[in-house]
């Protein structure tokens, strides 16, 4: 198996202000070094986490699907980060997994946060999404995701773990940092994966702050990379070599208990 090549953008999101934030994440991704397979940028990456979806959403033929896929395929990337999506007269949290083909996968947020209201808004999602990419399989998870960990489980199968990397796209603020710094490498140990957590900087619309802080855990829970609290674009290059050999030597996987989800 290669390796995986990644690059994490973190900015500073301008609030329900599409235009801005897609001219500026674009001027990001075009900065990153190389040529990495995979792009991930925030939850809600055109808006910041707003509970208006009336006046913000779009469909999945909207101008901000067709910026992920003209930007997938001019510069032969796989981007990922989630917008806000009207369908069947309802709103999602939606996470788009882009391509460099255009044939995208989707992920609608199953924990919507009861504190902002998000589960009186969006519709929740009801399945996982687990994609393939350079012979990696990637399990794709929005922000509240984080702190429920039997959804995000391996259900390993006679083969072995059912991915390799877990990601999480999110708005997480400031005030329940040490939450996120706690619960994404204990993902990467319970689940023996790596694990990247992507998340905002700056001042939201509500007056929160935003301190970054993405992230990127090997399967022993290790950082490999913590942002500063500063808008910036990092490259980093998950080694397979150092997954396989732990599940080899270490196969708690083996002894997990089986289970359904739904």
């Amino acid at each position: 198996m290669n390796d995986l090549r990644i690059a994490i953008v973190q900015p500073d999101l301008r609030w329900e202000d599409r235009k801005a934030n897609l001219q500026r994440l674009e001027t990001l991704i075009r900065s990153i070094d190389g040529s990495p397979n995979l792009v991930i940028i925030p939850e809600m990456f055109t808006t910041g986490f707003s509970m208006r979806p009336a006046p913000l959403a779009e469909t999945m033929d909207g101008p901000t699907v067709d910026w992920m896929r003209r930007l997938a395929d001019e510069m032969r990337i796989t981007l990922a980060g989630s917008l806000i999506v009207e369908e069947d007269g309802g709103y999602r949290n939606r996470l788009v997994w882009m391509p460099p083909d255009g044939e995208e996968f989707t992920y609608d947020k199953r924990h919507l946060f009861r504190l902002a209201g998000e589960h009186e808004r969006y519709t929740p999602g009801v399945r996982r999404l687990v994609v393939g990419l350079e012979g990696w399989r990637v399990n794709l998870n929005i922000c509240y995701d984080l702190r429920f960990p039997v959804w995000s489980r391996q259900n390993p199968g006679l083969e072995g773990p059912e991915y390799d990397l877990l990601v999480y796209v999110a708005n997480w603020p400031e005030s329940r940092s040490h939450a996120w710094r706690t619960l994404l490498p204990a993902r990467a140990i319970e689940n023996q994966c790596y694990v990247v957590g992507v998340n905002r900087v700056g001042r939201d619309g509500l007056g929160l702050e935003h301190i970054g802080e993405s992230m990127v855990v090997d399967p022993l829970g290790r950082m490999l990379y913590l942002a500063p609290p500063v808008e910036t674009v990092h490259t980093q290059v998950l080694d397979r070599g150092i997954l396989d050999e732990h599940r080899s030597r270490f196969p708690f996987w083996r002894d997990a208990d089986p289970f359904r989800i739904g």
